[in-house]
């Protein structure tokens, strides 16, 4: 056998054991605790840089790139090796494990197809049921790092007008709905991810309807809509314009932007670290008197802290409160990750 058959097999024992023992604690926790998905490995071991999600019979992923130049084919060789040990690990078909080539993002890549597969499964999550896509996108179509967040927006958001900003594929708006919000607003530019959102809304019980920004805002001061629940087809700066001219408010704001974006329906481009003290000024102006806004700051480089933030937003609200949720919205599975800052953004009542 060559030198680098050797280290692949040795590589790929010892994926396969450190998946098994992964998945022995994280089993557990997750049929206590009703998770049907998580996150089971994420670069634990330097010279595997893969991250895995499991989702009942079936895993999706993704491979870093490796910093060294390598030829394709044993490139190929080497992550067909790690695929059947993760199959063997877990007592999956080999074409359950999905793995796709992740690189450092850049506009919308992280939106774009890969693949045409259209291999789909229906996961669960806090009693609630998603649609997840184990193949097409980078992105599966549920966040896994978001989870504990979406449970407390979901716990807070009882009788609230809710506003869901880069909605992506509706979670939030759909844990908003379980949790008994008087209506949803889930604003997004991309028509393939307002009509997976509407899937996620129909698979929980909820009937919704998809506006494009005109027809929101249209009749001028007077909306008269025809479910609670709306999908909002817009940028999301062009639809934050027009909620300001129109006086629009909402009780709890979600903001869970991308890290960049640059889609060519939209307005300008999108970047989070630049972009994002702008966003916040403009959307607490939307709440209501005693809303809350919640933030969550998707970059590896994002540095601002609660202070830094009431900082910047005190001008409009000098009594405004702002409090970092960042270590409460950890999972076991994501212990010891890497995961988004988060905030929440409260203004004072009148």
């Amino acid at each position: 056998m060559e030198k680098t058959d050797t280290k692949t097999a040795e590589q790929a024992e010892m994926f396969a054991n450190r998946l098994k023992k992964r998945f022995r604690h994280l089993g557990k926790w997750a049929r206590r605790t009703g998770t049907g998905a998580f996150r089971l490995y994420d670069r634990d071991i330097p010279e595997i840089p893969l991250v895995l999600d499991l989702y009942g019979d079936a895993a999706s992923g993704a491979l870093y790139k490796r910093p060294y130049e390598k030829d394709e084919a044993e490139e190929a060789r080497w992550l067909n090796a790690m695929q059947g040990a993760a199959a063997q690990a877990l007592g999956l078909e080999r074409d359950n494990i999905i793995i796709k080539l992740r690189q450092r993002q850049q506009g919308q890549v992280q939106y774009e197809k890969v693949s045409g597969q259209g291999i789909s499964r229906e996961t669960h999550e806090g009693g609630l049921k998603f649609r997840v896509n184990l193949s097409d996108y980078l992105d599966t179509g549920l966040f896994l790092d978001r989870r504990p967040m979406r449970r407390m927006v979901k716990a807070d958001s009882k009788g609230k007008r809710v506003l869901n900003l880069f909605c992506y594929t509706a979670s939030f708006s759909v844990y908003a709905a379980s949790g008994g919000a008087a209506s949803t607003d889930s604003v997004d530019l991309s028509n393939t991810y307002l009509g997976w959102g509407r899937d996620n809304f129909a698979l929980n019980g909820f009937a919704t309807e998809i506006l494009r920004r005109e027809e929101y805002f249209s009749p001028a001061g007077n909306q008269s809509y025809r479910q609670a629940h709306r999908l909002i087809r817009a940028d999301v700066s062009a639809f934050l314009q027009d909620a300001t001219a129109k006086r629009q408010r909402w009780d709890s704001i979600v903001v869970d932007p991308p890290a960049f974006s640059n889609s060519t329906m939209a307005h300008n481009d999108f970047d989070l670290q630049r972009d994002f003290m702008g966003l916040l000024n403009t959307a607490t102006a939307l709440l209501s008197p005693g809303g809350r806004l919640w933030f969550s700051a998707n970059a590896r480089s994002f540095r601002s802290n609660a202070s830094e933030l009431k900082t910047a937003l005190s001008q409009r609200f000098p009594d405004l409160r702002v409090t970092d949720i960042s270590d409460k919205t950890i999972d076991e599975d994501f212990k010891g990750r890497k995961t988004p800052k988060a905030f929440v953004i409260d203004i004072p009542g009148n």
